[in-house]
């Protein structure tokens, strides 16, 4: 009985509800019956004539007046909007109705009776945003001295911005300082040259801490003895690391400086390893030395593959990923796959994918678009869009069309740069994981291996817009990928420099009021500029419109007078 109950009085308030939607529709025909009862007292009708008798003694140079001042206004608020969804993304008037006008009006969002049952899963998609958005170092980011430096000094532009650049100061005061620091001057040192701004403070406190650590300083030569040996400070493997990324002019020069530093990493390595379970603190300064060597390392090995020794290159990789297996934070996996690409080492990158190309494990748009290159190695040399139109796709070929699909639905604006519909630039030193500045750094060393096999980007060329068929719109959710982020962009703004068009997946429609006013606007001035041109022509036209216009209005007016009695008011007010 209770839920009859319950039940009935939700039927009855529902039929409420839904009554009260369309009641306005009777206040509307009954405010229309009333004016037209009223309409003798109220002298509509001498008021009408009035209006009428004014607007036709007006000269057409007021009509002129009137359309170019509308026409103006609407291009001032069109050149507002258009401003405005260009910096925020949305239109102002659209905002603001939502906002300041809805509530006022009684509105009610759809979704705030859902909030209480749907928080959890608000709370998951939160989170599971904010991971996507989570900025990454690039694996493959270029050398500040010998890369970067170079292209200003060529085309006076910064490559980096301020924003990429201070995530790399808080990276290298992550892995290459610690809380012991100050017990070593060099080290202390060096933790004031990563927070520094300038670059040429920072190169200069390197060379300070150098100068440092070739100091000699007098040490027991046994405990507790009165004899005394002449020692040297171990070398200050940061600081060889700073002057190889921002001073060395040329990749040679850099990887010089990261032999030195290899040489005195090493050695620190070996003292913190056997003291590291000698406290907390002997375990981060172990923890410091870690980072340290293994970021030398694959610099080495990255500096080996820009001088072409791409076997010496994987071999310095391989070892470095069999030595330090737990230390995914560097993705040094990518790097390795980079360099069998160069050696068209195809088993090898197979084996590499077959690891890290696992469902718990994050994806990238190298593991993904290196994944479908494989794939489209199979067939592309013989594929041709008119041939497989006619006969269907075969097995392989719709393992690498769905091969594509997969790797343009993760990030899709990698396929514009491999097919240079955009231009390249060099890729920063921080990345967006699906967004612009990961499919830059992509393409920006991948193209080449795209390019070598023969077919291959034919192959993407036909078949990587199918994905955005498959993927839902709007994007509630993903196909194969977890629905793309929204916040990609604001992001890659800020990561890549200013010259550069940021790449935006998906495309935002024009707003509706963006539209209308640019019609308006256009529309206006039209009439503006006939009226002024021909006056007499445009007053004919304009009381043919208007009596065009009214006249469904006086036919519906005799029809009613037809009907009602005219002394309807006068037996109303006997009454």
């Amino acid at each position: 009985m209770a839920e009859a109950a319950t039940g009935f009085l939700e039927q009855l308030k529902s039929c409420i509800v839904w009554s009260w939607t369309y009641l306005w529709t009777v206040w509307f025909f009954i405010v229309l019956f009333l004016v037209y009862i009223l309409r003798v007292p109220l002298k509509i009708n001498d008021n009408l004539s009035t209006v009428s008798m004014f607007l036709n003694t007006l000269t057409p140079k007021f009509y002129v007046a009137l359309t170019g001042t509308s026409s103006l206004i609407s291009g001032l608020i069109l050149i507002f909007e258009w401003w405005y969804f260009r910096k925020y993304g949305t239109s102002f008037i659209e905002q603001v109705s939502v906002s300041h006008l809805r509530p006022l009006l009684g509105g009610v969002d759809n979704n705030s009776s859902n909030n209480s049952n749907s928080s959890n899963g608000d709370s998951d998609s939160n989170r599971q945003s904010v991971s996507e958005c989570k900025v990454w170092r690039n694996p493959l980011n270029l050398f500040r001295g010998a890369e970067y430096n170079r292209y200003t000094w060529v085309t006076g532009r910064e490559p980096l911005t301020y924003y990429d650049m201070n995530l790399s100061a808080q990276d290298h005061q992550t892995f290459f300082t610690c809380d012991s620091d100050h017990l070593r001057p060099a080290d202390a040192i060096m933790q004031k040259a990563w927070r520094e701004r300038n670059p040429q403070a920072r190169i200069s406190a390197a060379h300070e801490a150098l100068e440092i650590n070739e100091s000699r300083v007098e040490v027991p030569l046994i405990a507790s003895s009165t004899i005394w040996e002449i020692k040297l400070l171990p070398k200050c493997a940061t600081a060889y690391i700073l002057l190889a990324e921002e001073e060395a002019t040329t990749i040679a020069e850099a990887e010089k400086l990261f032999k030195q530093a290899l040489k005195a990493g090493d050695g620190c390595y070996r003292r913190s390893q056997q003291l590291q379970h000698h406290g907390s603190q002997y375990e981060a300064q172990h923890r410091r030395d870690t980072n340290v060597l293994v970021y030398i390392k694959r610099r080495l090995a990255m500096c080996a593959r820009r001088l072409g020794r791409t076997r010496e290159a994987v071999k310095m990789m391989r070892d470095l990923m069999k030595e330090f297996p737990l230390l995914s934070m560097f993705n040094i996996h990518e790097n390795l796959l980079e360099a069998l690409l160069e050696l068209q080492a195809y088993a090898d990158v197979q084996a590499v994918l077959a690891k890290y190309d696992d469902i718990s494990l994050p994806k990238s748009a190298t593991i993904c678009y290196t994944a479908a290159l494989l794939k489209a190695r199979a067939v592309s040399d013989k594929f041709s869009p008119e041939a497989a139109s006619r006969r269907g796709l075969s097995t392989a070929e719709m393992n690498a069309v769905e091969a594509i699909h997969r790797a343009v639905e993760f990030n899709p604006h990698v396929p514009k740069y491999l097919l240079e519909m955009k231009s390249l630039i060099l890729p920063p030193e921080h990345i967006l994981k699906r967004g612009d500045s990961e499919a830059i750094a992509y393409a920006f060393f991948h193209l080449a291996h795209w390019k070598r096999v023969e077919g291959a980007l034919n192959l993407l060329h036909c078949t990587w817009e199918g994905t955005f068929r498959m993927i839902p719109y709007p994007l509630e959710k993903g196909h194969l990928f977890y629905p793309y982020p929204i916040c990609t962009e604001t992001a890659d703004r800020e990561l890549l420099p200013s010259f550069h068009e940021v790449s935006v997946y998906p495309k935002k429609e024009l707003p509706f009021f963006i539209l209308f006013t640019a019609g308006l606007c256009s529309f206006t001035a039209m009439l503006a500029l006939l009226t002024h041109q021909f006056p007499e022509l445009m007053g004919v036209f304009a009381k043919a419109f208007l009596s065009t216009l009214f006249a469904p209005l006086n036919f519906v007016m005799e029809k009613v007078e037809s009907i009602l009695p005219s002394s309807l008011w006068h037996q109303l007010t006997r009454i």
